[in-house]
């Protein structure tokens, strides 16, 4: 005799089964949806969600439909994901969002539209990057003017204490590191490091940042944690075109590290040969 628990149970386990399925369904036309929208294939993403797909839906490490779409450089699909209201400030796990993988990719136009639908221009990665520090990076001028202009704060800084000047200033955009300038970013700030965007492009190569930095006032013989100035790096890297304009703004030769080491003892250190020449006798 079949009584009325095990009925309840056989019921249970039959609603379990029909809900894991419709589980499942409903997990197959999202994944369907984000690689629809991945390749740009609107008319297929319109299609996905009238059957029900979540339009926010999201991977396993929390990238959505708009978000691929963004990454793709798909204008069209991102314009119609926004009409059909997605999440423009959804996040995934490392905390990127629509608007950074934008930046990241120099997408112009789409960047445009996410501010515009309500972006957090201010939003930032779990790395602490911001769009503006990802895109001054990258040397995207004109989406560092365009968040510029929507209100990115030139003088936030990453979890190293490193701004949008100092990412531009390190890879060698020039352009940008000017721009962020006349918006009132910090030319002096310095990095947990205590590092300040002359030392860092000093010490990377980048002869066109150092002169620019130089031109805008920068003071040429900071020092970081270490006691090293712009000259002491550029001259253990060997550097010697750096050195020669750093000497020009009046960088100090004789200037000792923590350790007691002036720019000659350090370009010694590292063979540097030409660099000691141009800093002259000791």
């Amino acid at each position: 005799m079949v009584t009325i628990p095990k009925i309840r149970r056989a019921l249970f386990a039959a609603m379990m089964t029909t809900a894991a399925a419709v589980m499942a369904g409903d997990a197959e036309l999202d994944r369907e949806m984000r690689l629809a929208a991945m390749i740009g294939d609107t008319e297929t993403v319109d299609a996905l969600l009238d059957q029900g797909a979540n339009i926010n839906s999201a991977s396993e490490f929390g990238k959505t439909a708009l978000m691929t779409a963004v990454e793709g450089g798909n204008l069209d699909t991102v314009s119609a994901l926004l009409a059909r209201g997605a999440d423009v400030n959804a996040r995934t796990v490392a905390g990127c969002t629509a608007l950074t993988f934008a930046a990241e990719n120099g997408h112009y136009g789409i960047t445009a539209m996410l501010i515009e639908r309500g972006a957090h221009v201010h939003d930032r990665t779990r790395a602490g990057w911001d769009a503006l520090m990802i895109s001054a990076r990258y040397g995207l001028t004109e989406i560092v003017e365009q968040l510029l202009y929507r209100g990115a704060d030139p003088k936030a800084a990453d979890k190293h204490g490193r701004t949008a000047l100092m990412q531009a200033a390190a890879k060698g955009h020039a352009e940008v590191v000017e721009l962020l300038a006349k918006h009132g970013a910090d030319i002096d700030g310095r990095d947990e490091e205590g590092a300040t965007a002359l030392i860092i492009a000093a010490d990377q190569g980048q002869k066109q940042v150092v002169e620019t930095l130089l031109a805008l006032g920068a003071k040429v013989d900071a020092r970081d944690e270490l006691g090293d100035t712009a000259l002491m790096w550029a001259a253990s890297q060997g550097h010697v075109e750096i050195v020669n304009a750093l000497l020009e703004h009046g960088a100090d030769p004789t200037l000792q590290d923590n350790e007691g080491l002036s720019a000659a003892d350090l370009a010694r250190r590292s063979g540097n040969l030409e660099a000691i020449e141009s800093m002259g006798p000791p």
